[in-house]
């Protein structure tokens, strides 16, 4: 069976599926791997030390997808890729619950199994497939480091013959994936750390890390599965005191809580950034969505009232190396899930499969996506 990995066309994407390191371990599956020409470059594999691993090279994506019964991606196909994809092929790739109507229309009219990263559940037994947490890991170090850059202040304590330089404030908002790695990655660099999360369950990994859990002495927002349950009203106000006190101290606030496939909500609004001192930066992690921040304008930096706010998206794709590194073990552990003796073995009764399994033999399994591409029918 031919597995092949096509070049990323999305805007700005600069990662792949493989590396020099996963296509040994592709090939142990008893497949052979098949790589567009270019397609590493810009994460810094060259074409040489692809096929040097194993791979064989294609000139265009026509000839590197033909005769394929496994594509791996980053992100999902547009819709004019879907017609080189064989049909009835499986993809492996990024496709949130929020995919455009037409795209998942298109997939099922070609037969595509498409296994969503988005899907794979969060089970001990699927932690070295969880791609949304290694890429979110990459995120919250890349936040960590634009923020600094981008102050007018060092991070850490120094102590000089010119007197006492103390170190920057820095808040977490969020405690997931991501926001961990922030904190770690704002503790190395020498800078005080505040985080915040609704789940109480979080305090001792912020506290492990050296940095100070704030909370609230209110109810317990943590829900089902770990995730926050819906909070109430006063729940609500206290958290917006609290948050907008804490955000005027800073010096750098990295807002970290994305929701994949639903609006990211709203943590810092427009009059706790006037209340921010001149100088001070908010990178916002959760653009993608919106924006945790009020005044974030996805994909920009803007500047208001002297508070510079990052809602640049796709930070992972900046360190396109070590983050198509990380991605590509992904990918390759949910292949040696899905090929048995170097053919497809789509097993639905399998609880990660079954799960990750956003479209198969001409429908939409997961509920969201299907919603989504019926309400979009005739819709332009």
């Amino acid at each position: 069976m031919k597995l092949s990995v096509p070049r990323e066309t999305a805007p700005e994407e600069r990662r792949i599926a493989v590396s020099p390191d996963s296509i040994p371990r592709l090939l142990a599956l008893g497949v052979s791997v098949q790589v567009e020409r270019g397609a590493g470059e810009a994460a810094g594999f060259s074409d040489q030390a692809l096929e040097a691993a194993g791979a064989t090279l294609a000139a265009d994506p026509k000839s590197c997808l033909e005769g394929s019964g496994v594509v791996c991606k980053v992100q999902p196909p547009n819709l004019d890729e879907v017609p080189l994809l064989p049909e009835g092929a499986t993809l492996v790739s990024f496709l949130p619950t929020s995919a455009s109507p037409q795209l998942l229309r298109a997939l099922c009219g070609r037969h595509i199994t498409a296994i969503s990263f988005e899907l794979i559940p969060r089970i001990s037994r699927a932690q070295a497939m969880d791609a949304l947490s290694s890429q979110a890991s990459i995120g919250g170090y890349k936040a960590v480091l634009m923020g600094a850059d981008r102050l007018a202040k060092i991070m850490p304590l120094q102590m000089t013959a010119a007197g006492t330089i103390p170190p920057s404030r820095v808040l977490v908002l969020g405690a997931g994936v991501a926001g961990l790695q922030a904190i770690a990655t704002a503790r190395r660099l020498g800078a005080v750390v505040e985080a915040y999360d609704v789940r109480p369950a979080v305090r001792d990994e912020v506290r492990s890390l050296g940095a100070t859990f704030v909370e609230l002495e209110l109810e317990a927002q943590e829900g089902e599965g770990g995730y926050a349950r819906e909070q109430s009203e006063e729940f609500l106000a206290k958290q917006r005191e609290l948050i907008g006190q804490r955000v005027q101290q800073s010096d750098l606030v990295v807002t970290t809580a994305a929701i994949p496939g639903r609006p990211s909500p709203v943590l810092v609004t427009k009059e706790m950034v006037e209340g921010m001192r001149a100088g001070s930066v908010l990178v916002d992690l959760a653009a993608e969505g919106g924006g945790n921040c009020q005044l974030t304008i996805p994909g920009e930096e803007v500047v208001v009232n002297g508070v510079r706010i990052v809602g640049l998206r796709n930070l992972p794709a900046m360190v396109a190396s070590t983050s198509s590194q990380m991605y590509a073990r992904n990918v390759a552990t949910v292949c040696a899930h899905l090929v048995k003796g170097g053919e497809l073995s789509l097993d639905l009764s399998d609880e990660i499969t079954n799960a990750s399994c956003a479209i198969h033999a001409g429908e939409i399994r997961n509920e969201l996506m299907r919603e989504a591409a019926l309400g979009g029918v005739g819709k332009s």
